[in-house]
């Protein structure tokens, strides 16, 4: 966010790093301990979370600032470790793309050892190469919509952004406009992966993602009109999840695989004339059980099955 944008007592050089002659940190005005914690939890987030509210639309830096700061706590519980950070914090450098590029670099690095680890990350990384892999086959172009309705830490929107982006050097200044607000779009149904992916886009370079929290297979396909397509489909959907009979109710083939779900999903949400490019699991095509098999069925009798699948007007 702009320095500018924020009041004077919530800038970094205000209350985090306020800096001495020598153009150090100032360790007598800057806070640490109980009074550091009171300012971080009782003023600045409750400032942030402001930014919602006040903000002129959606498609905004603030707006989503806002949204981040309504859907996180701070954990840290010390004062003394939390000026530790900030200290640290404040060594690191943002000022040039490359400066940039290193910190987007680093955070999906942090996404991808959580699920190492064996923590919640790991549900929302989906490895780099494959996401290459998929974004190079579909070759998205500029003026197209891309969408990833199972966002997770949408990896799939920021690889296909540098994609358009190296592959489109000589971009009119109308074009990044399109880039940046009119091309990427995304649903995630989790707290956690929905401000992972907003983080993650923005330090990309996009900096209003169009990102929203909601669970994707609530919706009706019978309610997705025209303007509710997409020209490119970019999506790891979990599978082995169980959705609700009321979910079910959603989808032409009732089923509780939260993968085959997003599948018929994938299907009426594709523009004609559009590509997807889908990590599915490799039993769907040798599974009996129905909902594997009737889904199949309307695959090979909509698309035309192969190593890819070409479905009416699109692909996949």
């Amino acid at each position: 966010m702009r320095d500018t944008t924020l009041a004077e007592s919530f800038r970094w050089d205000s209350w985090a790093a306020p800096k001495g002659p020598d153009g150090k940190i100032d360790h007598h005005r800057a806070q640490t301990g109980e009074d550091l914690l009171e300012f971080v939890n009782l003023r600045l987030f409750p400032y942030l979370q402001r930014f919602k509210a006040q903000a002129a639309s959606p498609n905004t830096l603030e707006y989503k600032i806002g949204e981040i700061f309504s859907e996180i706590k701070n954990r840290i519980q010390s004062g003394y470790n939390l000026r530790e950070i900030i200290d640290r914090v404040d060594e690191l450098r943002f000022g040039s793309q490359t400066e940039k590029h290193e910190l987007s670099h680093l955070y999906e690095v942090k996404i991808k050892n959580m699920g190492n680890a064996g923590r919640n990350g790991g549900e929302y990384y989906t490895p780099r190469p494959l996401i290459r892999a998929i974004v190079a086959v579909t070759a998205p172009r500029l003026g197209e919509t891309i969408c990833d309705p199972a966002v997770g830490s949408a990896g799939f929107l920021c690889e296909a952004f540098d994609y358009l982006r190296t592959g489109n050097p000589q971009r009119t200044t109308a074009q990044d406009r399109v880039l940046q607000e009119r091309t990427f779009y995304g649903k995630e149904k989790k707290s956690l992966a929905y401000v992972i992916a907003i983080m993650n886009l923005i330090l990309h370079g996009i900096e209003a993602p169009n990102i929203v929290h909601t669970n994707t297979l609530a919706e009706n396909l019978a309610d997705v009109q025209e303007r509710d397509r997409f020209d490119v489909i970019l999506a790891n959907p979990p599978f082995g999840g169980k959705e609700r009979q009321e979910v079910q109710q959603n989808f032409p083939i009732r089923t509780g695989e939260t993968a085959f779900l997003f599948l018929q999903h994938f299907i009426k949400v594709l523009k004609a004339g559009g590509r997807a490019g889908i990590v599915i699991k490799n039993t769907f095509l040798s599974n009996t059980d129905n909902a594997s098999v009737s889904l199949r069925r309307k695959l090979l009798e909509e698309c035309n099955l192969h190593t890819v699948l070409d479905c009416p007007g699109g692909t996949f």
